[in-house]
């Protein structure tokens, strides 16, 4: 299992930005955004891929995703 896997992506559309948005609640503020679901989806997996290596470069613990509480 990738450091990735344990952290919820969610990818819903934006009535007041007009376009998909992704985000990472539990790892990162912000998010990506675009025209296209799946793109929007990759490109937030690739962010998130790049927030943890961030984190591990700084030698910081990994944030605990409350959100994701199922298995």
């Amino acid at each position: 299992m990738k450091a990735s896997d344990q952290y919820l992506k969610i990818v819903e559309w934006s009535e007041e930005d007009v376009c998909y948005v992704g985000t990472c609640p539990g790892l990162m503020l912000g998010g990506v955004h675009g025209d296209n679901e799946a793109k929007v989806y990759k490109e937030l997996c690739q962010t998130v891929e790049e927030w943890i290596e961030i984190y591990q470069e700084d030698g910081e613990p990994l944030p605990f995703d409350k959100l994701k509480i199922y298995n």
